[in-house]
């Protein structure tokens, strides 16, 4: 089963804008968990991998402290109001109180205020430092590298590599995620003495690049540094490489969406291009050899960050529910806080103080397909760190 296969299976039991149970534990007496995430609109796809990392953690487990697990998958469509008026019902509805999801940053800012209303937990992997920054609260965690720590592991080491390359354009979805990663370039440029060159804002459901990139091959960039996500990253990619910038500067992806957006790209148009990281399916951990023998069991196909990142955020409260012996979210929030534990990337940290997850990001390579090892070897691991605000600088003020 390819990675298309596996949402045609994601398909066949969710239905856009409704909720749905999804576990064959779902009965009276249950464990409600949910996954809010975009299951229509542009970040579709990514939903629905998303769906299935939750799907196989709830099965994996299948009770905690003697009861049944069920969950909910909840169509945010990729709007905040969409997205908090799922979790309103669901709370209301269904008792859920912890929920692992929010792909977009709009989305998960709102909802991680909405889930504290109503006593639960919410992790997630979307990337606005704001999450766990000036926006945080007790209720709100997150497992992914917000954008900082993203354009640190990625723009930096990238300068360090090439340090004739001083002309930088950029591409940016103008919201809160996008403006965070530029915000973060922008910094790095002027300590680096990197000329800014130019940016190009698009909107959420730009789908056409032809205009920016026009821009920016104008502007004869060394570097040209894309700084949207999922399809619109694909979309972007593509059209630099038919205007040519691969063949004249070098391209950045700085936050890629995982083997699903490599597969649909090809090896060719990815070969010598360079991506930005969360999780790779190579990483050598316990846990991620671990997670790629069920992923490969359940789907015959390699998890991508989508499915990784669902998987580990229910996989954490699944945990910190066990640990704390209770499924009372605030003594489990109390025992999350502070949490080490082997994770997907390695050794992982829940950080006390805002509830961030310390753990690596990943600046991989794009290969040749003459290099492939096998099928899905679409990349080298060129680097990988952590790089996160210190707590007194993130401006995270727990109530």
């Amino acid at each position: 089963m390819n990675r298309r296969n596996m949402l045609k299976l994601a398909a066949l039991s969710a239905v856009p804008g409704t909720l749905v149970a999804r576990s064959a534990f779902a009965q009276a007496g249950t464990l409600q968990f949910a996954c809010p995430v975009p299951m229509s609109g542009p970040f579709a796809a990514n939903g629905k991998y998303a769906d299935l990392g939750m799907k196989l953690a709830i099965e994996q487990y299948g009770k905690v402290l003697g009861q049944p697990l069920a969950y909910t998958v909840l169509d945010t469509e990729g709007k905040p109001a969409t997205a908090v008026r799922r979790v309103q019902e669901i709370a209301q509805q269904k008792n859920a109180r912890f929920f692992a999801g929010g792909i977009l940053s709009s989305e998960a800012l709102a909802m991680g205020k909405e889930v504290q209303k109503a006593g639960g937990i919410f992790i997630t992997t979307a990337g606005a430092d704001e999450i766990t920054g000036k926006d945080c609260n007790d209720a709100t965690f997150r497992w992914s590298v917000p954008t900082y720590g993203a354009i640190e592991q990625t723009v930096r080491p990238l300068i360090q590599m090439m340090p004739k390359a001083k002309r930088w354009y950029t591409i940016t979805p103008q919201y809160v995620f996008g403006d965070g990663l530029l915000s973060a370039a922008k910094a790095i440029f002027k300590e680096k003495g990197i000329e800014h060159v130019g940016n190009s804002y698009h909107s959420l459901n730009e789908k056409e690049f032809s205009g920016y990139l026009t821009n920016a091959v104008a502007a004869k960039p060394d570097v040209l540094l894309i700084l949207n996500f999922g399809s619109q990253s694909s979309d972007t990619l593509r059209q630099a490489v038919s205007f040519g910038m691969k063949n004249n500067c070098t391209i950045l992806l700085a936050w890629a969406s995982g083997l699903e957006q490599f597969e649909s790209l090809g090896a060719d148009l990815c070969e010598g291009v360079y991506f930005g990281a969360q999780y790779w399916h190579d990483i050598d951990s316990p846990l991620n050899r671990d997670l790629v023998k069920r992923s490969n069991a359940a789907f015959k196909a390699n998890p991508n960050y989508s499915l990784a990142g669902s998987y580990i955020c229910t996989k954490i409260l699944l945990d910190g529910i066990v640990k704390a012996g209770t499924v009372d979210p605030k003594k489990v929030v109390a025992t999350l806080e502070g949490m080490k534990y082997d994770g997907l990337t390695g050794p992982e940290e829940v950080r006390k103080g805002d509830h961030q997850v310390l753990k690596n990001y990943y600046l991989l390579k794009g290969k040749a397909k003459n290099k492939m090892k096998n099928a899905d070897d679409y990349a080298d691991i060129v680097s990988s760190g952590q790089s996160f605000l210190p707590l007194d600088k993130t401006g995270c003020k727990m109530a």
